[in-house]
């Protein structure tokens, strides 16, 4: 279905799926780079020579200054055109890229990837509250980590097969096209006007109210990032150091990638039928459980399952997170913060796990997973109940439409 435009080009319904992928892929442009870092990593390391401390530095790079970037659009998401940034920001990824592309020295490196960062973030977080701007964002955030899933998978099979013949060009060149495709893509999306931030009382008591839930909802977003990414980005140790061959580690972690894009596919499917405290509890316990079992993964059907069963309800869990997030404030700004929250957890689980870690204490590892994801249970609890009962916010339309 499309809708008229005063361009040539037809617009595609605001609500429909079709827009749901197309803001999908314009809030995955800035961070495509995020599902395929295996890839980057170890492609600067044979490209260019880097040590792993250098290459992964460069990756982390990329990662604050994202983080930067959803920190600074914050502030400026209100008073921008969006249509018009969106377009400034795809430019400025091309240009980065293309830029990274001449640079050879570790510490330039780093500085380009951080400003491509700060695009990138910048981007997303533009993105977001735009996504909060529709029906059932749940739904879109969980197409964007379909997207990602989907086309990070894709990179990760065939940009190593690459590298050796092509060089670490290759890698810039695969953003390069994510972000014209975006840019093609973003010509059909309709026009998204700020919707108002539903009010149930008034007065500083009001705002008290929606400040506090809010608070906590980033706060979750934040602890079970860190957790999840902090466990992940020291899962080939964890496997090795139970016993585990590397072959076995890699086909399997591959192969648990696709699968786990069952979870953000049953966001889309059921979206808030069973409200929002229901799966994000019971979505960050089974995951908290899933964890649990990584003390046992020198068997190998349990290293399976363990994988396989937290890379789903990981997908599942963020995308109700970051939907709640969003319904805070219509406009979208408290969207663009569930950005930066989730992108600082990104970057701070897997710093937090290099303190603990040591020479190989993957137990330490493991626990302080567990301990972020019963505080991010505690922490979600309070903001999506009362998003439930209609006390922090409105229910979603089609809840409305229920009691009508």
């Amino acid at each position: 279905m499309t809708l008229p435009s005063s361009n040539s080009l037809p617009r595609v319904a605001p609500n429909s799926m079709l827009a749901r992928l197309l803001l999908a892929f314009l809030a995955a442009a800035g961070l495509f780079y995020v599902p395929i870092i295996p890839a980057l990593v170890d492609g600067i390391k044979q490209g260019l020579g880097f040590s792993n401390k250098q290459a992964g530095m460069v990756a982390s790079f990329n990662v604050y200054g994202a983080a930067c970037g959803a920190f600074l659009i914050a502030f400026l998401v209100r008073h921008v055109k969006w249509r018009p940034t969106a377009h400034l920001f795809l430019f400025g990824l091309i240009g980065m890229d293309l830029l990274s592309m001449l640079v050879k020295a570790p510490p330039l490196l780093m500085g380009t990837r951080f400003v491509h960062g700060v695009v990138g973030g910048m981007l997303v977080g533009l993105s977001f509250s735009i996504i909060a701007r529709t029906e059932e964002p749940d739904r879109t955030f969980g197409m964007l980590l379909l997207v990602q899933t989907l086309t990070g998978g894709i990179g990760i099979m065939t940009l190593p097969l690459l590298i050796p013949r092509l060089g670490t060009t290759v890698l810039f060149v695969a953003m390069i096209l994510f972000s014209v495709t975006t840019l093609l893509m973003l010509q059909f999306l309709p026009d998204y006007p700020p919707r108002p931030t539903p009010t149930v009382a008034k007065g500083n008591e009001r705002s008290t109210l929606m400040l506090r839930p809010l608070l906590l909802a980033l706060l979750s977003t934040f602890l079970f990032q860190a957790a999840n990414e902090g466990l992940f980005a020291y899962m080939i140790g964890i496997g090795r150091s139970d016993g585990l061959d590397l072959a076995f580690i890699s086909s399997s972690l591959g192969i648990v990638g696709w699968l786990a894009m069952l979870g953000p596919a049953l966001v889309i499917l059921i979206s808030t039928k069973f409200g929002i405290f229901k799966p994000i509890v019971i979505g960050i316990l089974l995951t908290l459980l899933g964890s649990y079992f990584f003390y046992y993964c020198g068997v190998k059907w349990v290293w399976i399952a363990a994988n396989t069963s937290t890379g789903i309800t990981w997908n599942f869990t963020i995308s109700h997170l970051l939907g709640m997030c969003a319904r805070f404030d219509r406009t979208g700004q408290a969207a663009v913060w569930s950005g930066f929250a989730s992108k600082m957890g990104l970057a701070s689980g897997p710093m937090l796990a290099s303190m603990i870690v040591g020479t190989g204490n993957y137990s330490n590892v493991i626990i302080m997973a567990l301990v972020l994801f019963a505080c991010a249970v505690v922490a979600s609890a309070v903001p999506s109940w009362q998003l439930d009962h209609g006390v922090a916010d409105e229910l979603p339309s089609r809840r409305a439409a229920e009691v009508s």
